[in-house]
């Protein structure tokens, strides 16, 4: 009689072996090298993470673009800055391209490089040494002159906040050459030169101004610039008031304890205000804010902050996820809670980590993709599943915090397949949030021999849920996955509410062959 287990249509030739080692030390697949660059072009910051340091990541990334396609760079560079809000990956990915195809660079500069904030990250980069120089180079030299040339006074001045460098140090590297009176002023202003004073831009005198008596120039005298410019002065309560009133909506949100500190929500205008700021949805798609930036925010707002602006805040991050896709059928979220999700989602980088762990985020995508899908339940795993009480009437946000609390001990990817293998579930849809670190399933399992376990699982799923699809949603910059790319499998990276757009069109069937890498191609250059 044939050996049934041999010949078995579960773990047979059918099923791809895998054929490396993840950071855990688990067996793996690992990702194509254009995978493996949109995904650290999602989820990359550069900082050290649970299984590995920025350094690490920097030559993972630098090794992979420069093998790579210079059209394929640029496309990721693009996808990454304008879906998934990424600042230092496409910074470096365009610093890059100045060493494999300074014309690509200069095509997408202004698309990527688009705000001070990512200005100051690019020089830094091409500055650091990281890339075998140590100066700008003619073309860098070139864009950013350019780019400082097309902003008017008042965007130049706005733009010196920050530092390492700060804009008067980017000046001083490309020495433009002013061509008004007023800019040849504020250079002067910005790099502690001769200057005429009464040539200044109107905002800078103004703002000068006010710096030499705030409490006296009352809240209609408050010049019109950036929210850090005037927080170290001694301002009256109106003053603040009119702060919180004219901030960006990412200041408002990043300082409602101050205002709250500064008597600002006493007055219950200003509270409504800014809650009504706080859930505008046209704000907050132009700041292109992450949703777990709305939950962070409202965890941390103080016990003392008004009701109505905790509200806004849960309305607000219902907006941001207003995206999550209705999903047909039965569908089962799986979030990783175990010990590496606990490290924070941006990693670790001193004076500047996160609050926000890979668990929270987990947590909320997971809360809001239950919330939307009436058939959807929430799985939790670590080494074994993890049975969490849901109410599907309650907030997300109130959801995603109690699946936040779960957590630790080992990470065992097949473990909740295996769980709904037991119980002979349906599903239509499989979604695994989590950084894919799985090893308790295959410690004794030697690479390039089998296939995964999680991969073995899903077989055996799928052949009793035939038309079933599975979608591993990754958040931290690694290379490898336990699920390999096929047709009814999807692999992609990210935190921010661009992935909820992949994930709604693989679950119609109208995404490309190579699902996410197929995303990113269709950046136009």
């Amino acid at each position: 009689m044939a050996n049934k287990q041999l010949f078995s249509s579960v773990g047979g030739l059918s099923l791809s072996r895998t054929n490396a080692r993840n950071e855990a030390g688990g067996v793996a697949y690992a990702f194509s090298p254009r995978h493996a660059l949109a995904q650290y072009a999602a989820t990359g910051c550069l900082n050290n993470t649970y299984y590995t340091t920025a350094e690490e990541q920097f030559l993972e990334i630098a090794n992979i673009a420069l093998r790579s396609e210079p059209d394929f760079v640029a496309k990721a560079a693009l996808y990454a800055r304008a879906k998934g809000h990424m600042k230092d990956t496409p910074a470096l990915l365009v610093g890059l391209l100045s060493l494999t195809s300074p014309g690509l660079m200069a095509e997408v500069f202004d698309r990527v490089i688009d705000t001070p904030r990512m200005l100051r990250t690019f020089v830094q980069i091409m500055r650091s040494g990281v890339l075998a120089r140590k100066s700008l180079g003619t073309l860098p030299k070139r864009l950013v002159l350019q780019w400082l040339e097309s902003r008017s006074d008042e965007e130049i001045f706005s733009a010196s906040v920050g530092n390492a460098p700060s804009m008067a140090d980017i000046v001083r590297m490309v020495h433009p050459k002013p061509t008004t009176r007023s800019r040849e002023a504020l250079y002067g202003y910005m790099l502690g030169r001769a200057y005429d004073h009464s040539a200044l831009p109107d905002i800078v005198q103004r703002y000068e101004s006010f710096k030499s008596s705030p409490q006296s120039a009352g809240a209609d005298g408050m010049p019109d610039v950036p929210m850090a410019m005037l927080t170290s002065l001694s301002l009256t309560r109106e003053q603040w008031a009119r702060l919180a009133a004219t901030a960006s909506w990412q200041s408002l949100r990043m300082n409602l304890n101050t205002f709250l500190r500064h008597g600002v929500f006493d007055d219950s205008r200003e509270v409504r205000r800014a809650a009504n700021r706080l859930r505008d949805a046209a704000e907050i798609s132009r700041a292109r804010a992450f949703p777990y930036q709305l939950m962070a925010a409202f965890v941390n707002a103080d016990h003392m902050m008004p009701r109505e602006i905790r509200e806004a805040l849960e309305h607000a991050m219902e907006v941001s996820m207003s995206n999550v896709p209705e999903i047909a059928g039965k569908v089962w979220v799986l979030p990783d809670c175990s010990g590496s999700m606990h490290s924070p989602i941006t990693g670790h980088r001193p004076g500047a980590t996160s609050k926000v762990r890979c668990i929270d985020v987990a947590a909320l995508f997971a809360a809001a993709i239950m919330h939307k899908n009436p058939r959807a339940e929430v799985l939790p795993f670590a080494e074994d599943v993890r049975h969490v009480g849901l109410n599907r009437r309650d907030t997300v946000m109130t959801n995603a915090e109690r699946l936040a609390a779960v957590g630790g001990g080992g990470t065992d990817c097949s473990a909740p397949l295996a769980h709904l293998n037991r119980k002979r579930q349906q599903a239509d849809v499989v979604i695994y949030i989590s950084d894919n670190q799985s090893w308790i399933d295959s410690r004794d399992r030697p690479a390039h021999l089998r296939a995964s376990r999680t991969m073995e699982e899903w077989r055996r799923l799928r052949k009793r849920n035939p038309g079933a699809r599975l979608i591993c949603l990754d958040l931290q910059p690694y290379g490898s996955t336990q699920a390999a790319e096929s047709e009814e499998i999807l692999n992609v990276g990210g935190f921010s509410d661009a992935v909820f757009d992949v994930i709604s069109r693989f679950c119609t069937g109208n995404i490309n062959p190579d699902h996410w890498v197929g995303e990113v191609e269709k950046e136009v250059l």
